[in-house]
């Protein structure tokens, strides 16, 4: 019982943890809250909505969206799955 509640906690703060820092390595670039131009080239992402944020993501790792940073982004995305990046979005999106 106490390896199976050791196990429990443990994975369930490793998910924590991986939710809460989903955004941190975005915010090198396009800031904290998604407020700056990524290196000055793209886009001011803050304001987005869900879909569209998801629909650039989907894009970067398929190779059929963006301009200047688009090998950067494309590198950054390709580990995320579908799920990751719809919960990716919906984060992006509400930070208003």
């Amino acid at each position: 019982m106490k390896k199976f509640l050791l196990t429990s906690v443990l994975a369930a703060s490793t998910a924590c943890s991986m939710w809460a820092a989903s955004t941190a390595a975005c915010a090198g670039c396009h800031g904290a809250t998604f407020e700056k131009k990524a290196l000055g080239k793209s886009a001011v992402v803050k304001g987005w909505d869900a879909a569209k944020v998801e629909k650039a993501l989907v894009g970067y790792k398929d190779g059929s969206y963006g301009g200047a940073m688009k090998a950067v982004m494309k590198g950054q995305v390709a580990r995320l799955s579908p799920a990751d990046i719809k919960d990716l979005a919906k984060q992006i999106a509400a930070m208003k």
